[in-house]
């Protein structure tokens, strides 16, 4: 009798299993980000991996590490490739080992304005996203930084009145490092997480950052100007390394995709207004903003081409690509004009 309860009870419990799919292996994706926690783009990424559990039936669950607790992009990326993490919220310009193209956007001086952008992200957004994934690296959207603005302690009315200055850069930044050199600058690396630190402690005098940017990291504690002219465009990307992703089922993967896209979608949007009030913000706390005469600017400008050009030569960017690009610039100038 014994024998037939506990063969019976056997027999329930695998039909169980078998009918309560909910029950099978958990997934859990930890991704780990320079976000402060609190920030309006934490608290965006985590209202989606909520919404991600609820509609998995809990089978995945996406975990996020914000402030760079686990260090900056390139060691976030280090971890993905050795499955400590799967994925990370990176700026673009670190995701340039992975592919080249992804940097195109962040050519200085290459928008005029966010009309601009929104035409040529139309057209190439999905190429990127695509490149991306060509290398092992699952993207939910381009998420978009804003303009970066020169911030400094001391006002920057021209290329004349950065020398001597102690700027900073990203660390790895190719881009960055070609719009200095061609200014005859020289430049401090570190990584976006050291950036207040170096402000504070006088390592770095100048910097450059979306206002959004500088009011969530704090940079505008230490600097007094801002230069009113938008030397490039900024911006970034949920990745998830595709081999963390392939272990989820099509039905969880789909719902993953659906839910971190909309989300990306709305981090790309709101980030916008969010600049906007920045800048109003900025002006508030005392933050003086700086002209730039028509005369300065072409000067910024024919810098910007230089750099572009000895980019274009090296093929830090395909050469098709940045093509294209300024194809479809051209053709909406022409157009608007």
């Amino acid at each position: 009798m014994m024998l037939t309860k506990k063969s019976s009870l056997i027999v329930c419990l695998a039909l169980a299993a078998t009918a309560l799919p909910g029950l099978a292996e958990t997934a859990q994706l930890k991704i780990a980000t320079l976000a402060p926690d609190g920030s309006f783009w934490m608290n965006e990424v985590k209202k989606g991996a909520d919404e991600v559990a609820e509609k998995t039936d809990g089978r995945v669950n996406i975990r996020f590490y914000p402030g760079g607790t686990m260090g900056n992009d390139q060691a976030v990326l280090r971890k993905m490739s050795i499955g400590q993490l799967q994925g990370g919220m990176i700026v673009a310009s670190s995701l340039a080992d992975v592919t080249p193209g992804i940097q195109v956007y962040g050519l200085p001086l290459v928008f005029r304005s966010y009309d601009e952008v929104d035409f040529v992200r139309a057209k190439v957004d999905a190429r990127l996203i695509g490149d991306l994934a060509a290398n092992g690296y699952i993207s939910f959207g381009i998420i978009e930084g804003g303009f970066a603005y020169i911030m400094s302690n001391k006002p920057t009315t021209g290329i004349a009145s950065l020398n001597g200055r102690k700027a900073w850069i990203p660390e790895g930044d190719t881009v960055a490092e070609a719009i200095l050199q061609a200014a005859g600058l020289s430049a401090v690396p570190l990584p976006v997480s050291d950036v207040l630190t170096g402000l504070q402690t006088g390592l770095i005098d100048t910097v450059a950052g979306p206002p959004v940017g500088a009011v969530a990291l704090q940079w505008f504690t230490r600097t007094k100007y801002l230069t009113d002219l938008p030397i490039l465009y900024s911006y970034g990307t949920i990745v998830v390394s595709e081999k963390a992703f392939a272990k989820l089922s099509e039905a969880d993967q789909k719902v993953v995709r659906e839910v971190m896209g909309a989300v990306s979608k709305t981090l790309d949007r709101r980030t916008r207004a969010d600049n906007q009030q920045a800048r109003e913000a900025l002006a508030k706390q005392g933050i003086e903003f700086v002209t730039i005469t028509p005369e300065e600017q072409q000067k910024w400008h024919q810098i910007a081409a230089e750099a572009t050009a000895k980019l274009d030569e090296k093929g830090v960017i395909p050469n098709q690509l940045l093509a294209e690009v300024k194809a479809y610039l051209k053709s909406f100038r022409e157009a608007k004009n």
